[in-house]
């Protein structure tokens, strides 16, 4: 109810909210599985996550034809996963991805966050703090994968987090580990908040033109 709610008041003029009985049959066995690319990260931590993300979201592609599908960049491997199925599948529909979103405090936003106390809230900052000392390393001039990442561990070493799954810098495209950033490069964070599992990202792209982009937002804000 509460996101439907949510649309109606951002214009949507439908939704598609079929039963369980209407994606699954009784006798429902097929599943699909993922590319290479979520065997990674994720995909060691959450070994069968991907392959239930790829089955419904094809059935869902089946379900609802579509030219463009839009997904978030907080749940990057995700997209990552997505991408590469329908490219695989030639599934036909372009995957769009939609920037992070952050709360005034820079949490990114997330609809876990809503399982968070007033203190795990605060703990739960290190994760978009830690991103933030990340890209600033990057944005005056630290190339070095393997430097940054060191730097995104110390920034999350002593900061409250109750675990820490993973806090790595890897190639954009291929999330594999890389040693200098001459192409797009992600940090990528999943850690553990009480009983709250949070992740998030930051890009990191080399190129002339990301930089201006980002002095531009910089000065906007």
């Amino acid at each position: 109810d509460d996101d439907l709610a949510a649309l109606e008041r951002e214009g949507a003029s439908m939704v598609f909210t079929p039963t369980n009985d209407v994606m699954y049959s009784p006798h429902f066995s097929t599943l699909v599985e993922p590319p290479v690319i979520a065997r990674t990260l994720e995909g060691e931590f959450r070994p069968e996550h991907f392959r239930g993300v790829c089955t419904i979201v094809l059935k869902l592609f089946h379900a609802i034809p579509a030219n463009y599908a839009i997904f978030g960049q907080k749940d990057y491997q995700q997209a990552c996963v997505i991408e590469a199925m329908t490219d695989d599948l030639n599934v036909g529909i372009e995957i769009d991805v939609a920037p992070i979103v952050r709360d005034a405090d820079g949490l990114a936003m997330s609809s876990r966050n809503v399982h968070l106390n007033p203190d795990e809230r605060q703990r739960s900052l290190a994760i978009s703090q830690a991103i933030f000392s990340t890209e600033r390393a990057f944005s005056v001039g630290e190339r070095s994968a393997s430097k940054l990442q060191s730097g995104l561990h110390e920034s999350l070493a002593h900061s409250g987090l109750d675990r820490i799954d993973y806090a790595v810098i890897v190639d954009a495209k291929t999330l594999m580990p890389i040693g200098e950033i001459l192409q797009p490069a992600v940090a990528l964070v999943a850690a553990h908040v009480g009983s709250t599992r949070l992740i998030d990202n930051t890009l990191l792209d080399p190129s002339p033109r990301a930089s201006l982009d980002e002095d531009l937002k910089s000065e906007s804000r």
